[in-house]
């Protein structure tokens, strides 16, 4: 599984693709996957990130609810979580076709 984020990453949480659909998805503390990252759990340190991992990796068998699990770095903000690489800001918005529909028109403030 690949893992996008840094050996001395401060804040991580887990990312897949819903099997159902392909959407975008984020591991919550209630063990439930989310559409919005708000909603991720967030891990702090490589210990607490590869124990949120595990938990994740939990999903993709026997159910295969998800499917590409792997943990990424994020920021805290006075906004929230934010992510930390371009690549994941560009998974949590959609297609960058078009700012003003889908996901991205309801992402205030990640385009700016």
């Amino acid at each position: 599984m690949a893992q996008h984020t840094r050996k001395g990453a401060q804040f991580q949480a887990v990312t897949a693709n819903r099997l159902a659909d392909g959407v975008v998805v984020y591991l919550t503390a209630e063990n439930g996957w989310s559409e919005s990252l708000q909603d991720a759990e967030v891990a702090e340190g490589k210990e607490a990130g590869e124990a949120l991992l595990a938990r994740g990796q939990q999903f993709f068998e026997p159910g295969n609810l998800v499917l590409d699990v792997y943990l990424f770095e994020v920021e805290k903000t006075d906004n929230g979580i934010r992510a930390s690489s371009v690549r994941e800001t560009i998974r949590q918005a959609g297609p960058t076709v078009r700012r003003d529909l889908g996901k991205q028109a309801e992402l205030a403030g990640v385009h700016e």
